[in-house]
């Protein structure tokens, strides 16, 4: 009786299970079938440092200068003073996607590094070469010389559920080959430096040295590249960022075949459409890009956009979130003709647009030709149809706030009115009211935020 009644459980908990649960295999498994594929990267790079950076005070070696070699003048205020090359040393991680040697790990793991060496399991040790790194990505391609080398299997991170186990694998602080483990805790995530990344998060502990490994779901295949953490401390705090599998690879693809990446350009600064935006331009729900500003001579101009122009779609794509643009378009070959589906007026309007190629590394895609202003703040003007929605006859609008504005509370979004009480009509007189403020002191930046209006304590860094 008792043995028929753990037969019957057996089969209701074998019939339960879950399909994607067929695959899962344990930590242990994992780590054996797929750790030979992760690599260790050490880098070296020669960087010239006067002498006032060698590891005595300052003053004690102007002072030994002054009395032992009175016609050198010593490194700092009075003159460039001798110099010497010293080694700067970094550690990453790695995965082998390829048995003739190709290696991902992310861009910053090798920016401006003289020398990369890869360090295999078997403590093989191997001097590579980039082939080509993408900083907007954050995804590196390096090759080294050898075969029949392990190579991990890939996976569809379109699959990962939020609250999977996931595992990583990397060294730490130096220490190879280390192994953690937790669950994916949202996808899709922007974040405010990264327009073209829809990152995993996760909470399994990523530190100095993980960079550039993989992560693995629990079927064994990398859904993801580590990237980064987010920390008050520099230190995990419990929640790390992945670049999903999907979008390096096909950064990849460019970087083997010509060393860098060719991605679309429109020409558009945009920012949320939040639900009062949505109500006053009459749209069924907050969604889509708002566009802000429409750059002079590029192709969103060319092809007729208009600030207060909301993007619903691009190539057949919808556009959610205003995030969603920069990833959308730059993915876009240049040069190709892509259907807009644009809001307009109370309407929908159909578009096209030829995209141009995103010109220099320090423009966004759906966010390009934005500059950032003393403060921190990337402003740009608003249009009649805004004012018009907003009830406003005054104000510039915030397309992105870092440094200062960011630590202050400023956001984008934001609408700056006035700075230190004077009127604030055009991103001109932002620039000439926040010169006026000293290094040092604070402005008081009057801010509409939704329906209500704020003071802002602005403190502008520097000397």
């Amino acid at each position: 009786m008792m043995r028929n009644a753990l037969a019957a459980i057996a089969l209701v908990s074998t019939l339960s299970a879950p399909a994607w649960a067929k695959d899962v295999v344990d930590v242990a498994d994992l780590v054996e079938k797929q750790g030979p594929a992760v690599v260790n990267i050490s880098t070296t790079k020669m960087v010239k440092r006067g002498l006032e950076g060698m590891p005595f005070g300052d003053e004690d070696m102007q002072e030994f200068f002054r009395r032992f070699f009175p016609g050198m003048p010593p490194g700092g205020q009075g003159g460039p003073g001798p110099m010497q090359e010293i080694p700067a040393r970094g550690e990453g991680s790695g995965f082998i996607v390829s048995s003739d040697g190709y290696v991902l790990t992310n861009a910053h793991v090798v920016k401006g590094a003289d020398e990369v060496v890869v360090k295999l399991i078997d403590k093989r040790t191997f001097t590579a070469k980039v082939v080509g790194a993408d900083a907007r990505t954050d995804v590196a391609v390096i090759k080294i010389t050898a075969n029949n080398l392990p190579v991990v299997k890939l996976g569809d991170p379109t699959k990962l559920r939020v609250g999977e186990a996931v595992a990583a694998i990397g060294s730490p602080f130096g220490f190879e080959n280390s192994v953690t483990a937790g669950i994916v805790s949202a996808k899709g995530r922007s974040l405010p430096s990264e327009s073209y990344v829809p990152f995993i998060q996760t909470d399994v502990p990523i530190n100095p040295g993980n960079s550039g490994g993989p992560l693995f779901n629990m079927k064994g295949e990398v859904v993801g590249i580590n990237s980064q953490i987010y920390s008050r401390s520099g230190g995990y705090q419990g929640v790390s960022f992945a670049i999903p599998i999907d979008v390096a690879m096909e950064v990849v693809g460019q970087l083997k075949s010509g060393g860098k990446v060719s991605r679309g350009w429109l020409g558009v600064v945009v920012q949320e459409v939040t639900a009062d935006l949505a109500e006053s331009f009459g749209l069924d729900r907050p969604r889509g890009a708002l566009v802000s500003q429409v750059q002079a001579d590029s192709p969103a101009q060319k092809a007729g956009l208009q600030a207060a122009d909301v993007i619903l779609e691009f190539n057949g794509k919808a556009v959610e979130n205003s995030s969603d643009l920069p990833r959308i378009v730059g993915m876009a070959k240049p040069g190709t003709k892509i259907p807009l589906q644009v809001w307009r007026k109370g309407k929908v309007q159909q578009m096209s647009v030829v995209l141009g190629e995103l010109p220099a590394e320090n423009q966004q895609a759906g966010n390009d030709g934005k500059s950032v202003l003393r403060g921190g703040l990337a402003l740009s003007e608003l249009g009649a149809e805004q004012r018009r929605a907003l009830d406003l006859d005054h104000g510039v609008l915030v397309a992105d706030a870092t440094g200062d504005a960011a630590r202050a509370g400023i956001r984008t979004g934001d609408i700056i009115l006035a700075v230190n009480n004077t009127k604030i009509a055009s991103v001109a007189d932002y620039r000439k009211a926040i010169a006026a403020v000293p290094a040092g002191k604070s402005a008081a930046i009057l801010v509409r935020r939704g329906d209500g209006s704020l003071y802002i304590p602005l403190k502008i860094s520097g000397g």
